[in-house]
């Protein structure tokens, strides 16, 4: 069970001013699930106004509603459940810059999402450093541990390279627990 507190302490940092987004990557695809064009950039070679926009994208995933829009699941054994955490992992880790993987994730995405229209796909990587919190939730020192995380937003485009509200999406490694989890993701549906 994702706790919501947990999802509101990252969307707090979600502002123009106070965003730790390092870099933005994505894809428009036609309706039949080709790639028409992609992206990849660092977030803050964005206009204000550009971040403000792709902010509001990435914060819907972690602000939905926890375990009624946004449930948290588990990976699985099998093969293709832990090729895709490989994956996400391999995307995570290297900060979205290897466009090999985003591609593969792209065209992986294309095979399970058939809306019969235009979309994008946005992917966001950041880190945060947790700070060490008392019981009382007074921040009592510096963080222990950096949580470096992905956030999916797959968009219907609204007009010409446009996304709208985000459909589906996922936010990989879950958190919980103001910590960590690869074992699982929160996935989130409209």
């Amino acid at each position: 069970m994702l706790n919501r507190e947990d999802m509101l302490e990252l969307t707090r940092r979600m502002t123009v001013k106070r965003s730790s987004i390092t870099r933005i990557a994505g894809a428009y695809m036609d309706r039949d699930g080709e790639i028409d064009g992609s992206f990849n950039t660092n977030f803050l070679n964005l206009s204000a106004s550009e971040r403000e926009k792709n902010l509001a994208i990435a914060k819907t995933i972690p602000f939905a509603e926890t375990n009624v829009q946004l449930k948290e699941y588990s990976f699985g054994n099998t093969k293709e459940a832990q090729g895709m955490r490989q994956l996400l992992t391999g995307m995570k880790e290297c900060g979205l810059k290897n466009d090999a993987l985003m591609y593969t994730f792209y065209e992986l995405v294309a095979e399970r999402y058939e809306p019969g229209r235009e979309y994008a796909i946005y992917v966001f990587h950041d880190r945060y450093d947790i700070p060490v919190k008392a019981a009382d939730k007074a921040r009592v020192g510096e963080s222990e541990e950096v949580y470096e995380y992905l956030i999916c937003a797959i968009c219907p485009l609204v007009g010409e390279y446009e996304p709208g509200k985000p459909e589906c999406g996922f936010l990989f490694p879950s958190f919980s627990d103001r910590s960590s989890d690869d074992a699982h993701l929160a996935v989130y549906r409209e």
